[in-house]
C-alpha cells in the first residue's frame, strides 16, 4: 500500500507557510542570468547609479558560471551557451567592477572565441549589442516598419503577428529603423569578442525572405500617401502601440524583454533618459526583482495569477476544503485578477467580452487560456456556474477556439504560413500563437471535468479531433509551453480522458506505452531541454519530481488499479519530496526553445500534490 498522507500534508504545511498576505503564491519565475544581466546594461546605459543592485546582480551572475568559463541554460547543456556568456561578460564587464584581466572573464573570453565569438550570438542579443554600440546594426531592417500601417485583410500584418511578437518586434522595427546606438562614460569596447568584423551589418538574408519581403513592400506602396510621410507614420503608429499597451506598473505588456527594448526606443525617438514614461518603466521592471539563494533575480515576469491558480486547485482537490481561509483568500485573489478590460484578443475575436485572466499579478491586458481555465478550475468549487464571472470566463476560453479546432496561448488565428519565412532566429516560438497539445489538453480536461458542457458539444469535437490528429508516431505529444513531451502528452491523456475518450481507444494505448517506456530504473521520469531543438524526446541523466508527477498523473487517470509503474513512481515521488539538487532547480517551462527557459519554483510542490492527491481519491 502506497501511503500518500504525509506527503500530501507535507506539502500543504509548504504551501500554507509561503503564501501571500494577498491570497497569492509568488514563487519565482526563474529564467537564467539573462534578465540579470540586461538590468545591469540598462541601468548603465541610463546612468542609473544603482550600484546595490549591480553588483548582487553580479554575483548571481558569477555564481552561475560553470569551471570552463561559460554559463549554461540548462544543468546538461554539454559545454556552455555562446549567447548566455556573452551577455554574462558583457554586463560584468559594463558593471565597472571587474576588469577584463580578472580570471573568469579571461575563461569567459577563451569560450567566446573558441565558440565563433560575438558574431554567432543570436539575434535578440545582437539587436541589444547593436544598441548600445557594441555591433553594427543590418544594413536592412528585419521588416518594413510600415507593416504596422498594412490593413488586416492583407496577408501580412501588424496583428499576423502574436502578441508576444508585437510586443518585442515594435520597439525593434523602431531601432532598427533608427539605427540607434546609445553609449556612456562606462560603455566597454567589446570589440576584442569578434573573429570577422566583415560580417557585421548583414545579419541573416535568405532568398525566400527577399522575396517575402519584396511582398510586403509592394503593400506597403499600395498604401495611399506619399513614402516620406508613411514612413513617419508608421514610427508615430509604432510609438502609440506601445504607449497604449503600458501596464499601470510602467512595463510594456509585463514582460522584461518589451520593456527594455521600448525603453530604448523611445530614447532613439526622442525622449530623455528622465522622461517619467522611462523612469516609470525602469520602476515596473524593477519591482519584479526576487530573490533565490541570498542572490536578487530579476524575473522576466511574475506568475502570481499562474502560482496561485493551480496550487488553490490542487490544495482543493487534495481535501483541503473551499472555506479554508487558506484555498477562501487564494480565489478572493483569483476573483480580483479577472480581466475587465479589452485587449489586442479582440481583434480576431471581436464578438466576445473579456472574462479571462493573465500570468502575471500586473497583467491587466493580456489574458490566456491556459491561466484562465486554471482559474476557473479553482474557482469551481466555490462559484456556481450562472455567476457573471464564471460565465464571462467559460464564455472567453470558448471564443478562443482556433479554426483548426485546437486551442493556442493569446490569440486566435494568428499561424500563418508565410511568417515562418520571416528572418527572426526562433520566429516560430514568438511570431506564432498557434494550437498546442497542452493548451487544447487542459481545455478539454477542464471542460469535461468541470463544466456541464455536452460531450458533444462542438468545440469538446473540434478539440478532439485536434489532438488526435497531431498526436507523434511514437504516441507522444508535444507540449509548447512545459518541457515538452512528457508534458505534452500529461496534458493530451487527460484531456481526452476527461471528455470521455476511452481507454482503450488506440491513441491512449498508444500514449500511455511511450509514457511506460520513458519510465527510469528509480521509478521516475526526466526529460532535457534538449527534447526541443532534437524534436524528439531526450531524457535526462536523472529524473525530475515534476515530469514523473506528470507521467504519473497521466497514468494514473487511465488505469483502472495502481499498476506497477505507477508504484514505482509513487515511491519515487514520496521519497524525494524535500531533496533539493539540479533537478528541482531544472528548467519545466520555456518560451524560447533554445533560448528562454523557466524554473518554476512551485512546480516541485503543484504537481506532485496533484499526482499524489488523484492517486489518494481513485486508489486508496
Amino acid at each position: 500500500m502506497i501511503n500518500t498522507k504525509s506527503g500530501i500534508d507535507w506539502i500543504i504545511e509548504k504551501l500554507r507557510n509561503d503564501q501571500s498576505p494577498n491570497g497569492s503564491w509568488g514563487y519565482p519565475f526563474e529564467t537564467g542570468i539573462l534578465t540579470d544581466a540586461y538590468m545591469i546594461i540598462l541601468l548603465r546605459s541610463l546612468e542609473l547609479d544603482d550600484e546595490d543592485l549591480i553588483q548582487g546582480l553580479a554575483k548571481r551572475i558569477f555564481s552561475k558560471q560553470e569551471e570552463n568559463g561559460a554559463w549554461k541554460l540548462f544543468y546538461d547543456e554539454r559545454n556552455g551557451n555562446l549567447t548566455a556568456t556573452v551577455e554574462a561578460y558583457y554586463a560584468l564587464v559594463y558593471s565597472g567592477y571587474f576588469p577584463k584581466n580578472d580570471k573568469r572573464l579571461i575563461a569567459a573570453k577563451r569560450f567566446i572565441l573558441a565558440n565563433g565569438g560575438i558574431e554567432e550570438v543570436g539575434m535578440f542579443t545582437k539587436v541589444m549589442l547593436a544598441l548600445t554600440g557594441q555591433y553594427k546594426w543590418p544594413s536592412y531592417s528585419p521588416l518594413p516598419i510600415e507593416i504596422i500601417l498594412l490593413p488586416l485583410h492583407f496577408p501580412i500584418n501588424f496583428y499576423s503577428f502574436s502578441v508576444f511578437g508585437r510586443a518585442n518586434l515594435t520597439p525593434i522595427l523602431i531601432l532598427a529603423d533608427k539605427k540607434f546606438t546609445i553609449k556612456t562614460d562606462k560603455s566597454p569596447d567589446l570589440s576584442d569578442l569578434q573573429l570577422n568584423r566583415e560580417s557585421e551589418g548583414e545579419w541573416d538574408r535568405s532568398d525566400d525572405y527577399r522575396s517575402l519581403y519584396s511582398f510586403m513592400k509592394d503593400g506597403v506602396e499600395s498604401l495611399l500617401g506619399l513614402p516620406n510621410q508613411l514612413h513617419q507614420l508608421a514610427l508615430e503608429r509604432a510609438k502609440k502601440y506601445m504607449l497604449e499597451h503600458l501596464e499601470p506598473d510602467g512595463t510594456f505588456y509585463s514582460y522584461y524583454s518589451s520593456t527594455f527594448l521600448m525603453i530604448f526606443a523611445l530614447l532613439s525617438l526622442g525622449y530623455q533618459k528622465t522622461d517619467p514614461v522611462i523612469t516609470t518603466a525602469v520602476e515596473g521592471i524593477t519591482a519584479m526583482k526576487c530573490e533565490i539563494d541570498g542572490y536578487p533575480h530579476m524575473q522576466y515576469t511574475t506568475a502570481h495569477v499562474w502560482n496561485t491558480s493551480l496550487i488553490s486547485f490542487c490544495l482543493q482537490s487534495a481535501g483541503v476544503a473551499s472555506d479554508d481561509p487558506m484555498v477562501k483568500k487564494a480565489n478572493q485573489y483569483l476573483m480580483e485578477k479577472q480581466h475587465r478590460k479589452f485587449g489586442d484578443w479582440v481583434i480576431h475575436n471581436s464578438k466576445t467580452m473579456p472574462g479571462g485572466w493573465g500570468f502575471s499579478d500586473i497583467n491587466t491586458i493580456n489574458p490566456d487560456v491556459d491561466d484562465t481555465t486554471a482559474s476557473l478550475r479553482s474557482l469551481s468549487r466555490m462559484m456556481p456556474p450562472e455567476t457573471q464571472a464564471w460565465d464571462r470566463g467559460i464564455t472567453w476560453v470558448l471564443s478562443m477556439q482556433n479554426d483548426d479546432g485546437g486551442w493556442p496561448a493569446f490569440e486566435k488565428n494568428t499561424n500563418s504560413k508565410l511568417l515562418q519565412f520571416l528572418p527572426i532566429e526562433k520566429g516560430e516560438f514568438i511570431i506564432p500563437d498557434p494550437s498546442c497539445a497542452d493548451l487544447t489538453g487542459r481545455t478539454l480536461e477542464f471542460f469535461g471535468r468541470y463544466t456541464n458542457l455536452s460531450r458533444d458539444h462542438t468545440a469538446i469535437k473540434k478539440g478532439i479531433h485536434w489532438l488526435l490528429r497531431n498526436q507523434e508516431r511514437d504516441g507522444s505529444w508535444y507540449g509548447r509551453w512545459g518541457i515538452y513531451y512528457l508534458y505534452g502528452t500529461w496534458a493530451a491523456i487527460t484531456g481526452l480522458s476527461a471528455v470521455g475518450i476511452s481507454v482503450d481507444h488506440a491513441s491512449i494505448e498508444k500514449a500511455v506505452k511511450w509514457i511506460l517506456e520513458k519510465q527510469n530504473k528509480d521509478g521516475g521520469w526526466g526529460e532535457s531541454c534538449y527534447s526541443d531543438s532534437k524534436k524528439t524526446y531526450v531524457p535526462l541523466p536523472a529524473s525530475t519530481l515534476t515530469h514523473t508527477a506528470w507521467a504519473l498523473d497521466a497514468l494514473i487517470s487511465v488505469s483502472e488499479k495502481p499498476t506497477t509503474a505507477i508504484k514505482r513512481g509513487m515511491t519515487y515521488l514520496l521519497d524525494n519530496l524535500e531533496k533539493s539538487d539540479w533537478t528541482t532547480q531544472y528548467p519545466k517551462g520555456q518560451g524560447m526553445a533554445g533560448t528562454f527557459y523557466v524554473h518554476y519554483h512551485s512546480y516541485r510542490y503543484i504537481f506532485p500534490l496533484a499526482a499524489l492527491a488523484n492517486y489518494h481519491k481513485k486508489f486508496d
